[in-house]
């Protein structure tokens, strides 16, 4: 923490009601944007899409709308995403919706203005470890879930099916130039995509605080977004219609989001990206979910103090614990927060992942997202990462 870049260039509007500013902001980068939202429909049916378009015409702008996105973002879809913006010579990209729309906005603004493939500049895996020569177009990102924290940091999650191969990246120039955060987009999200997109950006907080990589900054938000998710998350998904409550949480996946820019995430992530890329219909949250309790029950022996932090943010009495017992009751109290956000019925066998499956997918975690092993608290090998899979499945 002694030595470390602070470096977060995007411009934040927050707060119920702020989506309006779209329709007046000085600070849209562009006169033309391709609108990236899901297959699924929902930003549709709730009259989000019509809403962004009628905002940006307000505002002298004009819109395409790119409407193939899956939970699980493709490289199909960034090749196709990206020949439609330049054929339309749009100048912007927007991601509406959830992390999978505003994360294919990133990678599609980046191949929209470079030659290639997308794959071409992944730096793992298969990837062609190439640098691209020009930077991605603007991207304004509108998240309509609290969860991935991507309205706040460059990464850009995307599969290359045809290898099996979900990989993080970014760059400078993948950073949101502008991202209106409205808590009140969110109010239409049901309960178990709220819990799960919530136990993301509740994990996004833990790992950057247990990174090689953590610096003061990242730490203060990392302790702020722990403590909010475990406060509110089990009271939204009681109840979603709480505006105070959802703009917590809101505000807790953006806080996590720039822990993620200064920090990163650590092997976790990569771990869930194995599970969900050789099984794309697991929701990445839910991924998380059933692979953490024995991921971090591992790793409290190596970070013992910071464990005692996190459960502290927890709202745990740790006066009542004995000294030699604290640094596990963050798995307890995770434990508990799963159980409180009606996560604990999640099962692997469930998404039909098979126990044969896991030195596969150890294998995998750590060839295409090798990066974040380097920044776990600890050296983890195959055998490791193999036995946390399978404790994952029992």
């Amino acid at each position: 923490m002694i030595n470390f870049l602070f470096h977060m260039p995007t411009r934040i509007i927050f707060g119920p009601g702020k989506l309006k500013e779209l329709g007046t902001t000085t600070y849209l980068p562009g006169k033309k944007a391709l609108l990236v939202i899901s297959a699924g429909g929902s930003m549709v049916t709730h009259g989000y899409m019509q809403l962004v378009q009628t905002l940006l015409a307000q505002n002298d702008a004009e819109s395409v709308v790119f409407d193939k996105i899956q939970a699980n973002p493709v490289l199909e879809h960034v090749t196709e995403g990206a020949a439609l913006a330049r054929e339309e010579r749009c100048d912007f990209i927007i991601g509406l919706g959830g992390g999978s729309s505003i994360d294919s906005a990133k990678a599609i603004a980046l191949m929209a203005n470079n030659p290639g493939n997308y794959w071409d500049y992944m730096p793992s895996g298969t990837g062609g470890r190439q640098v691209p020569p020009k930077p991605a177009l603007p991207v304004v990102a509108i998240p309509t879930t609290a969860g991935t924290g991507t309205e706040a940091d460059p990464w850009t999650v995307i599969t290359r099916e045809q290898t099996k191969e979900k990989i993080g990246w970014g760059n400078d120039s993948t950073y949101p130039a502008l991202s209106i955060v409205d808590p009140r987009l969110t109010l239409t999200v049901p309960p178990r995509v709220t819990a799960m997109t919530g136990m993301d950006a509740f994990f996004h907080a833990v790992e950057a605080y247990l990174s090689h990589a953590r610096q003061p900054t990242s730490d203060l938000l990392a302790q702020q977004s722990v403590s909010l998710i475990t406060s509110f998350l089990p009271q939204v998904v009681q109840d979603g219609s709480r505006i105070e409550a959802r703009t917590m949480l809101s505000w807790a996946s953006t806080a996590a989001g720039v822990c993620e820019s200064l920090s990163s995430c650590i092997s976790h992530h990569s771990m869930e990206h194995a599970l969900s890329a050789y099984h794309p219909e697991i929701p990445h949250g839910a991924g998380l979910v059933m692979i953490s309790v024995p991921y971090f029950r591992y790793l409290t022996r190596y970070v013992p103090d910071r464990m005692v932090d996190l459960a502290y943010f927890m709202g745990v009495e740790m006066e009542s614990i004995p000294a030699k017992d604290q640094p596990f009751a963050f798995v307890g109290a995770l434990e508990k927060l799963i159980h409180d956000v009606g996560l604990s019925d999640l099962k692997l066998s469930d998404y039909g992942v098979h126990r044969d499956e896991m030195a596969t997918l150890a294998a995998n975690s750590m060839e295409t997202m090798g990066g974040l092993y380097n920044l776990t608290p600890t050296q983890m090998n195959l055998r490791v990462v193999t036995e946390i899979f399978e404790e994952a499945y029992s």
